[in-house]
């Protein structure tokens, strides 16, 4: 069940849980990339909060639009002040989930406490990165967004896709190795599998030559010393852009030459915010 009908209001989100609410909610307070998607998709949350990763102020890579929209930064999810939500008067906690099963980065006994519906949407591999932005539609949708749905802003990432399509094609681009990570300090750095992230492997489909980081422990990345990222040869470099990330900068950490694109890991899973980033691959593949 999704959207708002005669018995009230109703999503079924990707833990399987069929949520209800006697009216559509107005008031969400949601995960700040939950959040940010929202924000794009023309809905607007009375206040986000952060992940684990995050501190007592916002992240500018995660924040998207939603600081120049004036929504409140709370602090990281699992140290939210209960009274402090209370005040916001919630009437739904929107979430992300990477396992299908357990919101990311909300305590679930909180949000019981506050009574409110809790919507966790999967960004996980488990899906495709159309699923997930179209998930995130229906959501949108579902709270009244009059641009969201399914299929909003689909002609928006379709032209920022045959961007990177004509940039790989092109003599600049064609053959460039590419590779995502995240620097961890001085002496490690977390090496993305390309096929773990719903974005890579977008970007895969696309033509994009992803590098592997190879075998290893690790289902997402694979944290080794900065001397294999020399190793790989990268011409281009998508490096996590969150603020507890290390930049990689320096002879000893990448070859020279090599390119250097930002990439937020938590991109808001909305049309708007793929597209500048697949623009702004391509526009670094064609340099």
């Amino acid at each position: 069940m999704s959207g708002t009908g005669a018995h009230g209001w109703g999503f079924t989100d990707d833990r399987g849980a069929a949520l209800e609410a006697p009216a559509r909610p107005a008031r969400v307070v949601a995960y700040v990339r939950a959040g940010a998607a929202l924000l794009d998709l023309g809905v607007v949350p009375v206040a986000v909060y952060g992940s684990g990763h995050d501190g007592v102020e916002p992240d500018p890579a995660k924040d998207g639009g939603l600081a120049a929209a004036g929504v409140p930064y709370l602090g990281p999810g699992r140290a939210l002040d209960e009274e402090r939500l209370r005040e916001l008067r919630p009437e739904l906690v929107v979430d992300v989930t990477y396992d299908g099963k357990s919101p990311y980065a909300v305590d679930e006994g909180l949000v019981e406490r506050l009574g409110v519906p809790l919507a966790a949407l999967s960004v996980g591999n488990d899906l495709s990165l159309p699923a997930i932005i179209g998930r995130f539609g229906e959501l949108g949708a579902a709270l009244g967004a009059p641009a969201a749905g399914p299929g909003a802003g689909a002609g928006e990432l379709e032209a920022a896709e045959a961007a990177v399509r004509a940039a790989v094609a092109g003599p600049a681009g064609a053959g460039r190795g590419v590779l995502a990570l995240s620097g961890a300090g001085v002496e490690q750095v977390h090496l993305a599998r390309p096929e773990a992230w719903p974005e890579l492997a977008r970007l895969a489909g696309l033509g994009v030559r992803l590098l592997d980081p190879g075998p290893g422990p690790g289902a997402n990345w694979l944290t080794t010393g900065w001397e294999r990222a020399l190793d790989l040869a990268p011409a281009l470099v998508l490096y996590d852009s969150r603020a507890h990330a290390t930049r990689p900068e320096g002879p000893e950490r990448l070859p020279a030459g090599a390119r250097l694109v930002p990439w937020n890991p938590e991109i808001p899973p909305s049309p708007a915010a793929y597209a500048r980033f697949f623009h702004a691959l391509a526009e670094a593949l064609t340099a």
